[in-house]
């Protein structure tokens, strides 16, 4: 039996969105204006009130995916991919609008404070995200077609606790942002190749 309640197989709201839709695999998630989940790392200020499900994910290594389509309305609109363990410890990675309107891949690690990253502008209306557990770390990957991936970065939580992984969506300067989520994969399997993304 389907979950209806839920955005994907095993997954929970853990922080609302403003709304969203669950059809033939394609999730629809529209955030609250002046969201986001995101720690200063100059001043240390904390907000982490954007749209959020998270799902635990299988012991040992695992694979989390999806293709993400985007509204761009404002700077920082975006829909993600995330590994969460609580408040100071977790990491997403982003399809993003930046600053200057550009679509574009920005990833956070949060270890107490943010560190954010910028890998670059994307001319496609869809991307691919997905996040790799391997061992004790993470690896975050980009695709345009889901086949052929990119590495985005590597990096460790050092969580105290086991991490969940979901999906966030956020508008920190805007009226909401409406996200599309298809093709949602959590797996089993392990990463074969860092820097190919085989």
């Amino acid at each position: 039996m389907i979950d209806s309640s839920a955005p994907f197989p095993g997954a929970a709201w853990a922080v609302a969105p403003a709304s969203w839709s669950a059809s033939d695999g394609v999730v629809t998630v529209t955030a609250a204006a002046g969201t986001d989940i995101f720690t200063d790392p100059l001043s240390g200020a904390a907000k982490h009130d954007a749209a959020l499900a998270l799902a635990t994910p299988p012991d040992g290594d695992w694979q989390f995916s999806a293709r993400v389509r985007v509204d761009f309305r404002a700077s920082w609109d975006a829909g993600a991919l995330i590994v969460w363990s609580d408040d100071e410890h977790w990491a997403k990675l982003n399809f993003e609008q930046a600053p200057d309107g550009t679509p574009s891949v920005f990833s956070v690690v949060t270890r107490g404070r943010s560190d954010d990253a910028v890998a670059g502008p994307v001319a496609s209306p869809a991307l691919w995200l997905r996040i790799s557990r391997v061992d004790d770390g993470f690896a975050f990957h980009t695709s345009a077609d889901g086949a052929t991936w990119r590495l985005v970065r590597q990096f460790t939580l050092n969580a105290p606790s086991a991490p969940r992984v979901g999906i966030e969506v956020q508008s920190p300067v805007g009226d909401g942002c409406r996200v599309t989520f298809d093709t949602l994969t959590l797996a089993p399997t392990r990463l074969s190749g860092l820097n190919d993304g085989a």
